[in-house]
């Protein structure tokens, strides 16, 4: 809870220093072997970090470096970063296009029917926005990697995996049947960002 209210301080006082777009993209160099060029990761349950919100990226970062998500691969990279790093990837990371849904994967309807139908049914939109473009510290999941999402949203599930501060995620896919997430997953991934 410190981590939280020290971070929120910061952001609020201002104090935070202005990112450094550049600094960002060298930075982000040791990101493209996972999340790729540009942050469009190629690589199985990767998300892809393009056009995510700046604020998500910062917290999430933030998660890494203090072991409150838990990633073999993140919390070490994370741990070396200090708060301009993490400032100026996040900003690099948020400028960049968004994924885009892959033409070529085609939808299967009758799963984005049921998933629509999930994230009518589970109050999605009223944090990831209509589009599903994320905000502020909320994530895109629009276009974002099926496997991916579909990780995620199981790790949630499983309390694997927590939000940022509140139990949100667990509360809403805790009812859910594995079905309900692949198709929510499938859904959200063929979603044009």
């Amino acid at each position: 809870m410190k981590l939280v209210v020290l971070f929120a301080a910061v952001l609020a006082t201002g104090v935070a220093a202005a990112a450094d777009l550049a600094a960002g993209a060298a930075k982000a160099q040791t990101c493209v072997p996972c999340h790729g060029p540009a942050g469009i990761s190629q690589v199985a349950e990767t998300p892809s970090l393009a056009g995510q919100p700046d604020g998500f990226l910062q917290w999430q970062l933030v998660f890494f470096r203090t072991g409150t998500r838990k990633s073999p691969l993140m919390q070490p990279m994370a741990a070396t970063l200090k708060d301009d790093d993490i400032r100026n990837l996040a900003a690099y990371f948020s400028a960049q296009k968004p994924p885009r849904v892959d033409p070529a994967a085609k939808a299967d309807e009758a799963l984005v029917a049921a998933g629509r139908k999930v994230a009518q049914g589970n109050r999605c939109t009223s944090c990831h926005k209509d589009d599903f473009s994320g905000a502020q510290a909320t994530p895109r999941l629009a276009a974002q990697r099926e496997d991916y999402l579909l990780k995620a949203l199981r790790d949630f599930k499983a309390g694997r995996r927590v939000g940022g501060g509140v139990a949100a995620m667990a509360d809403v896919v805790y009812p859910l049947v594995d079905d309900d997430l692949r198709a929510l997953a499938h859904f959200l991934a063929h979603m044009p960002s």
